[in-house]
């Protein structure tokens, strides 16, 4: 059978995802203490990671790689109220954009996180590459965010990560407007997953990010290479953001 045509997202549509899905989420939460950490590489070396029918999403002609490190507190379902011990931990992921049908996403390559109950969760709802790891996050100074990870899943690759910023000031408007490479990189209100063939869209909703500068004082990871992919060449480009007020809602299967 001839493949479906690829339907491109277009800034109309990726401006609509911004509007919460109908009904209630499925988990409210917050997240903070952020680091985006982009890299353009060619769009061949990312498509093996990706499921049939999920397209890449480009910006100027390139894929993204991206690892995020950030604190989540706050985690709850509409079903509970905050459950002790698991209702704040450090998340690390590793990530790619995506579309299906014009609808633009994340994809996940791996999720780090300290939570083991979070990490359950995760994989027997949501389908994501879930890790556990040993994380931690400090401040050398009250402009800093020193953040730590060592991967200890059974069977997982190994693999670490320790990076130091320092954020900057507020980006103007200007540089985070619709259409502006911030945006595509940060703004973003969708999930994929995958479960053997199916394939299933996550809906998230929060405010636009309040993005900052970020300057590397440290970084030593490899976390992308234990996926087999080489180290991205250049420095990345860098974005500090948080907190936020998120909400996520039930998969579908698209």
């Amino acid at each position: 059978m001839p493949s479906s045509p690829i339907i491109a997202p277009t800034l109309a549509g990726r401006l609509a995802l911004r509007q919460p899905p109908a009904g209630p989420p499925l988990m409210r939460q917050r997240w903070g203490d952020l680091l985006f950490m982009h890299w353009p590489v060619p769009p061949a070396l990312l498509a093996p990671f990706l499921p049939p029918r999920l397209a890449l999403d480009l910006h100027d002609g390139h894929a993204w790689l991206a690892i995020v490190p950030f604190r989540m507190w706050d985690v709850r379902t509409r079903f509970t109220p905050p459950i002790p011990g698991a209702n704040q931990f450090l998340e690390l992921n590793v990530r790619t954009y995506v579309h299906l049908d014009g609808v633009p996403g994340v994809w996940f390559l791996s999720l780090d996180a300290t939570n083991a109950l979070a990490v359950w969760a995760a994989r027997t709802i949501f389908h994501l590459p879930y890790l556990r790891a040993r994380m931690a996050l400090a401040r050398p100074a009250p402009d800093q965010v020193r953040y730590t990870a060592r991967r200890t899943h059974g069977g997982a690759p190994a693999a670490h990560f320790a990076t130091t910023w320092r954020v900057g000031e507020l980006l103007p408007p200007e540089a985070t407007a619709p259409g502006s490479l911030a945006f595509f990189l940060t703004e973003r209100y969708c999930l994929y997953a995958a479960w053997g063939p199916r394939l299933y869209r996550g809906r998230i909703h929060h405010e636009a990010w309040p993005l900052r500068a970020a300057e590397l004082l440290e970084f030593d990871s490899n976390l992308i290479e234990a996926h087999g992919l080489p180290t991205p060449a250049g420095a990345p480009v860098l974005y500090a953001g948080g907190p936020l007020a998120v909400e996520l809602w039930w998969l579908q299967r698209v």
